[in-house]
C-alpha cells in the first residue's frame, strides 16, 4: 500500500546520521546525533564513543524542537529572546523545547518530513553536523 504522506525512513536516517558522524569526526569532537520523523518522534539516533551524556537529550530535544515547529532551533532561539514574540516558548511542550542551534528540520518538495538535532561541540559545529546530516538526503 503505497504511503499517503512523505517521511524520512530509516534508510534516510542510516545517511544523515553517516554524513553527520562524519562531519563531527572533522571536528575532533564525538556528537549524540538524534532524526526524528514527520510525527517528531524518535527514528535513529547516534552516540560517538566518548559523547557527553547530558547532550543525549538535547540532540533528541533539537530534532523533536525543530519538528514541532518546523523552524531551525537557532532561529527559535532568536525568536524567544527577551522582547520577542515567542518569548518564554522554551518551557513550552513539558519543557522540551531547546532553542539553541543544532536542530534543523528537513524540509523535501516543500513539505517538511522529519528533522535532525545534533549535540556536543560549539553552537556553530552543532549546526554544521546537522546541516551535513540534512544535506545528505536533500543534494541532487
Amino acid at each position: 500500500m503505497p504511503r499517503s504522506h512523505e517521511s524520512l525512513t530509516l534508510d534516510d536516517a542510516k545517511r544523515m546520521l553517516a554524513a553527520a558522524e562524519s562531519k563531527a569526526v572533522s571536528f575532533g569532537v564525538p556528537y549524540n546525533i538524534a532524526v526524528v520523523d514527520d510525527g517528531g518522534h524518535l527514528l535513529a539516533f547516534s552516540r560517538q564513543d566518548g559523547a557527553l551524556i547530558g547532550s543525549i537529550d538535547l540532540a533528541i530535544g533539537k530534532a523533536m524542537t525543530a519538528r514541532l515547529f518546523d523552524k531551525s532551533t537557532d532561529y527559535l532561539g532568536e525568536l524567544a529572546a527577551p522582547g520577542q514574540p515567542l518569548h518564554g516558548i522554551e518551557q513550552s511542550n513539558a519543557g522540551k523545547v531547546v532553542i539553541f542551534g543544532g536542530g534543523i528540520p528537513v524540509i523535501v518538495h516543500g513539505n517538511v518530513i522529519g528533522a535532525v538535532g545534533a549535540s556536543a561541540g560549539t553552537i556553530e559545529q552543532d549546526i554544521a553536523v546537522a546541516q551535513a546530516a540534512v544535506g545528505a538526503i536533500t543534494r541532487p
